[in-house]
C-alpha cells in the first residue's frame, strides 16, 4: 500500500508579512495614505485619443491608420481604421516602471498595408520630462502634437495624446492595455484585465397549485391520475397525483423555484394525466410571465387567481389551439422577497440579506482587501516546452465579485489591487481564490479548456479586530488525487472598518437569516434543491459577462461540491467532535483525581467550597458566572492575533490514504463497471454524506461554545464576559429562590407570550465563529 503523503507543518503555516503599503507606513495599525492596502506600482500611461489631417498613403487617396506605442522592447498597437484620415481611438497604454528599459517613449502613426506598413509620423517623449499624476488629481488633459518624420522634421498630420506617470490607483488602469499582456492575442485581452461583477438578483418563486376545473381527458374508462408539472428555465417540478379522481382535481401544494432578474424565462404550467407507463396526456397548459407576478415582503396572504388552460389539437398536420372549451387552474403565485436566496455554502455565507431591498438595514462598516502578490506558484501548464502560470485572483463577498488582471508567465505575480465592500453583518465570510488563466491566447473556449484552481482563502469578518490592518501570507492548498499539495502563497492586506460599534453589537442579538426563514421555514431538501438551482443561475449569468467569469471558477468559489461524501471529511469532523469533548473529558478526569485524593490540598479546598455552596446555595450561580468571567479575562492574553486559514491537519489532508482519495475524487455516480456495486455504492455515499453533514453541524455547535471565551470573535467574547460580570452581580444581590422562580415561570410561560423568532441568546450563539472556516 502506498504511504500517505507527509509535509512539514511549517509548509502550510500562516505567515505575517510587512509590505510597504500605500507607499507609506503603518501608524498604530492604521495607514496614513489613500489606496493604502497595496504597494504602489508606478506606470507610464499613454492615452491615444485621435488624429487629424493624416496624409494619404494608398492609391485610393486615403489611409488605414493605426498607432504603435513603443517603449524599449515593449510595443502596443491600437486597432486600425480603413479609409479614414481623422480616426478616433481613445485607447490607453500602461507600461510598468519596473520593466522600463528605455529613456524615450515613441508613439508612431502607421498605415496598415498587406506587405509592409507605411510610416506616417511619430511623437516622442523623454521619460525624465513626463509629468507625474497622483490620484485623486484631475485627469491629465490630452493635447495636440504635430507629427515628425524619422529625421525630426515636421510631417503632415496631428495626434492628440496625454502621457503621464501614475499608479494602479489611476482611473485609466482597469481598461488600459498593459505591457504585461504584450504577448496576449486580441481574443484573450479581455481575459487579462481586472473586472467587477455583480451576481444576479435572485428571488424565490412560490407557486401554490390549488385546484383545476373542467378538465377534459380522452380515456373515460379509467380514473384519471392528474398532476401539474411546472417548468421555469431548466427547473422542473411536479405535484403529487391528485387524490380526487375526477375532472376537478385538488392539490393545494407549494412548488418553489429560483428566479433571477431581469426575468427572461416564463413559468410554464401543464396539467397532465398519467395514462400509462411513461405515457402522459397534456390536458391543458398556461404560460405566466414573471413580470406580472405579485411580490411580497412578508407572509401576508396573496390573492389567488384563475388561469385558463390552453389545449392544442392537430388539424391537417398543424398544431392549433382548441378554443371550444377552456379548462381553468386555480393558483396562488408570488415572488417571496423576504427570504435570502442561498447560493453559497451555509457555513461560508458572505451575504445574509433578504432579496427585497426595502428590508435591508443600514450597513455597519466597510471591508477593504488589498490583493498584493503571490509567491512560489507551481507551473500549471506547458507552453513552448516549459511550465508556466498565468495567475489571476477572484474575490467574492455579497453580490460583488472582483477579478484581478492576469499576470502573464510568472510564479511570483504582483497584482497590488485594492477592492472595497459594504458590510451588513460581521458574521460573514469573504472568499479569495487564485486561478490559472487558460483563455489568453485564443482557442481556449473552442478547445474546452478550463481555468485551473490554484487555491483559495476564506476570512470570517467577525474574527478580525476593527480598524486593524492584517498583512499575512496565506498558503494556497488544493487536494489532488495524489494528496494535498501546496500550490504557493498569496499575500493579502485586510481591514474591517466599523462605522458604528453599537449597531454592530446589536447585530449579534438579531436572527442570522431574515424573519421569513423562521416564520415560514423551508425544508432542508427544499433548501438543497434551491441552492443547486441558485448557483447554476449565478454561474450561467456570470459566464455571459465580458470577460466571462467561468463556470468552474464560480463553482469553486461557491463550494458547490461541499456536500459530496468524503471519508477524509467525515474523519475530520469526528475528530472535531472529539476535540470539543476533550474539555469535558479533562474535567471528568480532574474530578476523578479529586475523589481519589491524588492532590490532598486541592481535595480539601474543594470540600470547603462544596460546604460553602451547600450552606449558601445563592452563591452557586454568581460563582459560576464569576468563574467564567475570570477565565475569559485570563484567556484575553492568548487571544488569536491572526486570521484563520486552511488547516491541513484539521482537514486530515496530510495523512489521507490513497484509496480514500480515490473515493473522494471518484465521479458521482461512481464509475465502477458493475451495476449492482454502483447502486449500492451511490446509496452508501448519499447516506454517509447526510451523516457527514450532521456530524459537522454537531461539531460546529460545540466549537461555538468554545469560542465564547476564546476571543476568536473579540466582540462576541467581550459581550459574553460583560454579561457574565453583570449576571454575577445581579445573581449575587437577588435571592436564589427568586431567580429559580422567575426562571421556572419563564420556561413554562403561556404560548401567548412566546414569539416565533429565535431568542436573543440563540441568535448570539448562532453568530459565534467555528472552525468550519479553516476546513479544507
Amino acid at each position: 500500500m502506498q504511504r500517505p503523503m507527509h509535509h512539514p507543518p511549517e509548509d502550510f503555516s500562516l505567515k505575517e508579512t510587512s509590505p510597504h503599503l500605500g507607499g507609506g507606513g503603518l501608524t498604530g495599525d492604521k495607514l496614513t495614505t489613500t489606496y493604502d492596502l497595496v504597494e504602489q506600482m508606478q506606470y507610464l500611461y499613454v492615452r491615444v485619443v485621435k488624429a487629424k489631417d493624416l496624409p494619404a498613403k494608398d492609391v485610393t487617396g486615403s489611409c488605414d491608420p493605426y498607432v504603435e506605442v513603443k517603449l524599449g522592447n515593449y510595443k502596443g498597437t491600437t486597432r486600425h481604421f480603413e479609409n479614414k484620415s481623422n480616426p478616433e481611438w481613445s485607447q490607453v497604454f500602461a507600461f510598468s516602471k519596473e520593466r522600463i528599459q528605455a529613456s524615450v517613449v515613441e508613439i508612431l502613426v502607421k498605415d496598415k498595408d498587406f506587405v509592409k506598413d507605411d510610416f506616417m509620423g511619430r511623437v516622442w517623449f523623454d521619460l525624465n520630462e513626463v509629468p507625474k499624476r497622483v490620484p485623486p488629481d484631475s485627469p491629465l488633459a490630452p493635447q495636440w502634437y504635430r507629427l515628425e518624420d524619422r529625421k525630426g522634421d515636421k510631417a503632415k498630420g496631428e495626434l492628440m495624446l496625454a502621457v503621464w506617470m501614475g499608479t494602479q490607483a489611476d482611473e485609466a488602469f482597469p481598461e488600459a492595455w498593459h505591457s504585461d499582456a504584450a504577448s496576449v492575442s486580441g481574443d484573450g485581452l479581455a481575459n487579462f484585465r481586472s473586472k467587477v461583477y455583480l451576481s444576479p438578483k435572485l428571488w424565490y418563486l412560490r407557486v401554490n397549485v390549488i385546484e383545476a376545473q373542467d378538465l377534459q381527458h380522452c380515456d373515460k374508462t379509467k380514473f384519471p391520475e392528474i398532476y401539474v408539472k411546472a417548468i421555469l428555465g431548466n427547473q422542473a417540478l411536479r405535484t403529487r397525483v391528485s387524490p380526487s379522481r375526477n375532472t376537478n382535481p385538488l392539490w393545494n401544494e407549494d412548488l418553489m423555484f429560483v428566479a433571477s432578474e431581469p426575468f427572461e424565462e416564463h413559468l410554464v404550467l401543464s396539467v397532465e394525466d398519467r395514462v400509462g407507463p411513461n405515457k402522459d396526456e397534456i390536458l391543458g397548459r398556461c404560460v405566466i410571465p414573471l413580470q406580472v407576478v405579485e411580490r411580497r415582503l412578508d407572509y401576508k396572504s396573496v390573492n389567488t387567481r384563475w388561469f385558463n388552460l390552453e389545449k392544442h389539437i392537430i388539424v391537417d398536420g398543424e398544431k392549433k389551439k382548441d378554443s371550444r372549451f377552456a379548462s381553468r387552474i386555480h393558483l396562488r403565485i408570488c415572488l417571496d422577497g423576504g427570504y435570502h436566496v442561498l447560493d453559497e455554502s451555509t457555513h461560508y455565507s458572505s451575504d445574509l440579506r433578504p432579496t427585497a431591498k426595502q428590508l435591508w438595514k443600514q450597513n455597519i462598516g466597510v471591508l477593504e482587501v488589498g490583493i498584493l502578490t503571490a509567491n512560489g506558484l507551481l507551473p500549471m501548464k506547458i507552453k513552448d516546452g516549459r511550465g508556466t502560470t498565468d495567475a489571476y485572483c477572484v474575490a467574492k463577498y455579497g453580490q460583488k465579485w472582483v477579478r484581478t488582471r492576469t499576470i502573464i508567465d510568472s510564479s511570483t505575480p504582483k497584482w497590488n489591487e485594492q477592492y472595497t465592500w459594504e458590510v451588513y453583518d460581521p458574521c460573514t465570510v469573504i472568499t479569495i481564490g487564485v486561478f490559472d488563466n487558460c483563455h489568453l491566447h485564443g482557442g481556449g473556449d473552442k478547445g474546452g479548456a478550463k481555468d485551473s484552481r490554484i487555491g483559495k482563502v476564506r476570512i470570517r469578518l467577525s474574527t478580525l479586530e476593527t480598524d486593524r490592518v492584517y498583512t499575512h501570507s496565506y498558503p494556497l492548498l488544493v487536494l489532488h488525487p495524489s494528496g494535498v499539495k501546496k500550490m504557493g502563497e498569496i499575500q493579502l492586506a485586510v481591514r474591517f472598518t466599523c462605522s458604528s460599534l453599537l449597531n454592530m453589537m446589536h447585530i449579534y442579538s438579531q436572527p442570522l437569516l431574515p424573519k421569513m426563514h423562521y416564520i415560514h421555514p423551508l425544508s432542508v431538501t427544499q433548501l438543497d434543491n434551491l441552492r443547486h438551482q441558485a448557483h447554476q443561475i449565478v454561474s450561467m449569468r456570470l459566464s455571459r459577462a465580458e470577460p466571462p467569469l467561468r463556470k468552474e471558477v464560480v463553482e469553486y468559489m461557491l463550494d458547490v461540491d461541499s456536500h459530496m461524501w468524503s471519508m477524509r471529511r467525515s474523519r475530520a469532523n469526528f475528530f472535531r467532535i472529539m476535540g470539543v469533548l476533550s474539555g469535558l473529558i479533562a474535567v471528568t478526569r480532574w474530578f476523578d483525581q479529586i475523589c481519589v485524593w491524588r492532590n490532598p490540598l486541592t481535595t480539601v479546598l474543594i470540600h470547603i467550597l462544596f460546604i460553602i455552596l451547600v450552606l449558601y446555595p445563592e452563591l452557586i450561580l454568581p460563582t459560576v458566572f464569576l468563574y467564567l468571567f475570570l477565565i475569559g479575562v485570563w484567556y484575553f492574553r492568548w487571544r488569536p492575533r491572526n486570521p484563520p486559514h486552511m488547516d491541513t491537519r484539521l482537514s486530515h489532508a496530510d495523512n489521507v490514504q490513497p484509496d480514500e482519495l480515490d473515493e473522494e475524487f471518484d465521479t458521482f455516480p461512481t464509475s465502477r463497471p458493475n451495476d449492482i456495486v454502483r447502486m449500492r455504492y451511490d446509496r452508501l455515499r448519499s447516506v454517509a454524506g447526510r451523516i457527514q453533514t450532521v456530524v459537522g453541524d454537531l461539531a460546529t455547535q460545540g466549537e461555538r461554545l468554545q469560542s465564547l471565551l476564546s476571543w476568536r470573535d473579540p466582540r462576541a467574547t467581550a459581550l459574553f464576559v460583560t454579561f457574565c460580570l453583570i449576571a454575577a452581580v445581579v445573581l449575587y444581590v437577588t435571592p436564589f429562590r427568586v431567580v429559580a422562580l422567575i426562571a421556572g415561570f419563564y420556561v413554562l410561560r403561556h404560548p401567548r407570550f412566546r414569539h416565533r423568532l429565535p431568542s436573543v441568546p440563540l441568535n448570539f450563539f448562532r453568530r459565534l465563529p467555528a472552525r468550519t472556516d479553516s476546513m479544507l
